[in-house]
């Protein structure tokens, strides 16, 4: 997500460069609402940044005010009447929502609000629509901000959001902060929000810090003001580890910490507790080279490049669908011969969540000629459903949640496997005393969740 009000600037523009920036955290479509204080347009499709927007379509996009999302679905299809942001026009007013994370309450929302299932398309559709009949029903036309705030803490799960009306910007967290968001500045009267620093980096803002779990900002002519809906005793911060592992960019700043040099510890903290005997340490591109860095560090062995990445194939743990994601191994990935064939590798990845597509990469290895593949991965067994915003599916589909280590090393064709421990995790993030979520990897929920966790269901299909 990425918001920006910024009088006699091109938001437009600035909204399309800093969601090139996010365009990891969704590459199903990509919308931006843009504002010039009497008109609020929307303008979304399918598809990644670069294929929805274009010069032409830019220059027509003229403001002061303007909020941008690209999509990676958790609830509702993908498919463009789900695409972000949300437009809704209730209490005499535009506004739209750009959401990042996953309510957990939606089928009780819905109940109490008497919307029948299917009546709406997303969490997030479900969420705008909550705010539109508080502003239908409240009698106070303009009013949005006060709207947001009433609705608030009927939802539960993970909400980053932003949203604007034709001249004001909210931006909002949770009151456990499960996903990121920022606020920067720009220039003398110019504000930005992001999911991430690098999409403040690109808007040319400077960071002034992050918005609180709990917290709504609401930002007008006069700057950022403070709300905090929520009681203090429900805020507890509880960012999601995940993003440290995997999902944020390596030159991303959480809890204070650039997220390449806790990646680098990862590797480090790896090479500790479960080292390789190997030729050479490989990472596997793009999420688990700075870990990879580390173990080879650490180690002592050789960092070699044995994987090379296609730059224009996006992340296979996004893409909907499970053989999408197979075949997108082999479309991304492709081994050099020449470096691995007859060598003992330490191939080093950030994680395995359903196992497929780490066996696949295992046997391009294989047959480029490895003579031992030893995986070290550099976070613990991902055993747990996410409900806060990753799809990762059931734990039948979970492959930790179903075999042992060893039975997992069988399944992937690893000659030997090995996981970094949670406690070494927390530690390489650099804020091991800070609130994170690691309900991934313990099964420690840190709201209710919508369906029984228990014991998986059934093996992963070879």
């Amino acid at each position: 997500m990425f918001g920006v009000r910024a009088p006699g600037r091109s938001v437009a523009h600035l909204t399309y460069d800093g969601l090139y920036a996010l365009q990891h955290r969704g590459q199903e479509s990509a919308g931006m609402a843009v504002s010039d204080g009497e008109e609020l347009v929307v303008v979304k499709d399918m598809g990644l940044v670069t294929n929805v927007f274009n010069e032409y379509k830019l220059a027509g996009l003229q403001g002061h005010l303007a909020i941008g999302h690209t999509r990676y679905s958790t609830a509702g299809a993908s498919s463009w009447h789900n695409a972000q942001p949300v437009y809704r026009h209730a209490g005499g007013m535009p506004f739209a929502v750009g959401h990042n994370g996953n309510l957990t309450n939606t089928a009780a929302l819905a109940d109490e609000a008497g919307m029948l299932p299917g009546t709406f398309g997303s969490d997030s559709d479900l969420l705008a629509e909550l705010v539109a009949r508080r502003l239908e029903g409240s009698g106070r036309a303009g009013d949005l901000a006060d709207a947001v705030c009433e609705v608030l803490p009927s939802l539960a799960g993970a909400f980053s959001l932003v949203i604007c009306d034709r001249d004001r910007l909210i931006g909002v967290r949770d009151p456990h902060g499960f996903r990121p968001l920022s606020l920067g500045r720009l220039g003398d009267d110019g504000w930005v929000l992001a999911s991430e620093t690098p999409a403040l980096d690109i808007a040319g803002a400077i960071w002034v810090r992050d918005v609180d779990p709990g917290e709504v900002v609401v930002i007008d002519g006069d700057g950022p003001a403070s709300r905090h809906p929520w009681p203090a005793g429900a805020v507890e911060p509880r960012l999601c580890l995940f993003e440290f592992v995997y999902l944020a960019r390596p030159d991303s700043r959480l809890y204070g910490q650039e997220l390449q040099g806790a990646r680098v510890r990862m590797g480090e903290l790896l090479a500790r507790s479960a080292p390789a005997a190997a030729d050479l340490v490989i990472g596997v591109p793009d999420s688990g080279i700075p870990a990879a860095e580390g173990f080879a560090r650490r180690s002592g062995i050789p960092y070699a490049t044995g994987l090379v990445r296609n730059r224009y194939i996006g992340r296979t743990f996004i893409t909907p669908g499970q053989s999408d994601r197979v075949q997108g191994v082999r479309r991304k990935l492709n081994p050099l011969r020449g470096v691995i064939e007859g060598k003992v590798l330490a191939v080093v990845d950030d994680s395995i969540v359903r196992g497929t597509t780490t066996a696949a990469m295992v046997g391009m290895l294989r047959e480029a000629g490895a003579r031992e593949v030893h995986l070290r991965i550099s976070s613990p067994p991902y055993r747990w459903p996410c409900y806060y915003g990753l799809d990762t599916g059931t734990r039948a589909q979970l492959i930790a949640a179903n075999l042992s280590v060893s039975e997992v090393e069988e399944y992937v064709g690893a000659d030997s496997l090995a996981y970094l421990g949670l406690d070494d995790l927390k530690e390489a993030t650099g804020a091991p005393l800070a609130g994170f979520c690691d309900a991934c990897l313990t099964g420690d929920y840190p709201t209710e969740v919508p369906v029984a966790v228990g014991r998986p269901l059934a093996l992963p299909v070879p």
